[in-house]
């Protein structure tokens, strides 16, 4: 199956696929966290049960899509030392504090608390309970930190200095590595990035009981928070994107070549290429369609702004082309699919309409695994676009490889290829398991003892689960 392929393209395509499958976790479990803080907090504030009982039901899912990206995670650690070992003894002595601070900080706050969280509701007071939702929810945030500064780190270096035997030694201040040139872009638009994520997963589950259900209030609420979120976010997130763009150019400028196919350079002013088939033989976008220097607006924002093309990178400096022109694109396509969701619902909203526009209420549930595509589309973006550098501009991916056959790597390949199938296949079955789950008054949190799809998630099966209860809810709480 892999036999016409080298070791270093199969070490590649192995961390891609492992940390693809890993992205989808924490892309979720940041956001679900400060959601999960959020809810807890409106409880404590209103006195509201709807708020506890959605805490509840998205708790059992919290804590399953946070097991999972733990164990995915772990895996990727172990391949800088099998399949990247020479990366890790070059770049270790900067990149290793920063995820050692990951551990010391992040892990160890979220290990500590999550057991609070998970089963302490009724064995703490809810202050204290609280505290530890928040801590769990600040250790997302601080896990995302540090692995985004070593990152960013990787794209633009700085704050260091070449050792004897040519590895990278921390310079007299860490300040320098830790806040290097990109990372508070990458910051600031990979968490709101995770906060869109959660927020359509949780619309389009809400959207998708709004359509069984109408009056149910807790589908009301949930569907409520995530379109104020997606209406509120998504225009920060492009602007976050564009300074990120911007950001991109200055230090990494054949990536933004890429993403725009600029084959040739623009003396005059660039076009906007919307769509194309980039043909990197030929050195050209074939059937483009584009906008005539809207790109030099864009990025210059002077449409008669000159920009460089790939023509002045060397051949062997360039990216692929292809793949991160139509990454670019999908990620794009999608933020402003989530724009025109969160405009749709703020019409509906002012028109009291927001639970009744069914082909609202379908859009968001399509809508509903968008921000994971999002994720990897920015992700294949943002790495391969850095290609054929590992640590930009200094150490190429080819020299940071272990020394290993290709028949090696393809084994293992294959075989995270079919337990990562079937565990994490199972898993994100069992979470849509109980997010079909219709939220209801008194929903059960995790306990310890709970086995099982049905009794973890409080199912009682049969019609008489939650008889009527939405009916009797006083008309309007949806909206406190």
């Amino acid at each position: 199956m892999f036999e016409a392929f080298d070791a270093l393209f199969l070490a590649r395509l192995q961390f891609a696929f492992t940390v693809s499958f890993h992205f989808f976790f924490p892309a979720f479990s940041i956001g679900l966290a400060s959601y999960l803080a959020v809810l807890e907090g409106l409880w404590l504030k209103t006195g509201k049960p709807l708020y506890l009982d959605l805490f509840k039901y998205w708790l059992k899912i919290f804590a399953i899509a946070f097991a999972m990206g733990v164990v995915s995670g772990i895996v990727m650690s172990y391949q800088f030392g099998t399949n990247w070992s020479v990366f890790s003894d070059v770049a270790g002595p900067v990149i290793g504090p920063l995820m050692a601070y990951e551990v010391l900080t992040a892990f160890f706050l979220e290990a500590g608390f999550l057991g609070v969280m998970l089963f302490g509701m009724n064995r703490v007071g809810k202050k204290l309970h609280y505290a530890a939702t928040c801590m769990v929810a600040i250790g997302t945030f601080v896990s995302a930190f540090w692995i985004l500064s070593v990152n960013s780190w990787m794209h633009t270096p700085t704050g260091f200095e070449m050792g004897a035997n040519g590895q990278f030694l921390p310079g007299p201040s860490w300040w320098d590595i830790v806040f290097n040139p990109s990372f508070p872009y990458r910051l600031v638009h990979t968490v709101m990035a995770a906060y869109l994520t959660t927020a359509f997963v949780v619309g389009g589950v809400g959207a998708w009981h709004l359509l069984k259900d109408r009056a149910n209030l807790h589908a009301r609420k949930m569907f409520s928070m995530a379109m104020w979120m997606a209406a509120i976010v998504t225009p920060l997130q492009i602007l976050a994107g564009d300074l990120h763009g911007l950001n991109t150019l200055e230090h990494q400028p054949q990536k933004v070549m890429a993403m725009e196919g600029h084959y040739q350079s623009y003396p005059d002013g660039a076009p906007l290429i919307l769509f194309g088939i980039p043909d990197s033989e030929a050195k050209t976008v074939r059937y483009a369609i584009e906008i005539p220097k809207a790109s030099s607006l864009i990025l210059k924002h002077d449409p008669n702004a000159p920009l460089a093309g790939l023509d002045t990178i060397p051949d062997d400096e360039e990216p692929p082309v292809g793949m991160v022109f139509w990454s670019f694109r999908v990620m794009v396509g999608i933020g402003f699919a989530m724009l025109g969701v969160g405009m749709w619902s703020l019409l509906a909203r002012v028109r009291g309409q927001l639970y009744d526009w069914r082909w609202l209420h379908r859009a968001a549930l399509a809508m509903a695994p968008s921000g994971f595509i999002a994720v990897l589309a920015g992700w294949i973006t943002t790495e391969v676009g850095r290609q054929p550098y590992v640590v930009y501009g200094l150490l190429r991916t080819a020299d940071a490889a272990s020394p290993l056959d290709a028949p090696a790597v393809a084994a293992s390949l294959l075989a995270f290829i079919l337990v990562y199938f079937t565990v994490f296949g199972i898993g994100v079955w069992y979470i849509l398991r109980l997010m079909s789950h219709t939220p209801h008054m008194g929903e059960r949190g995790v306990k310890r003892g709970d086995t099982g799809p049905i009794r973890t998630a409080g199912i009682t099966p049969g019609p008489t689960q939650n008889p009527g209860h939405e009916k009797t809810l006083p008309e309007g709480e949806e909206d406190a």
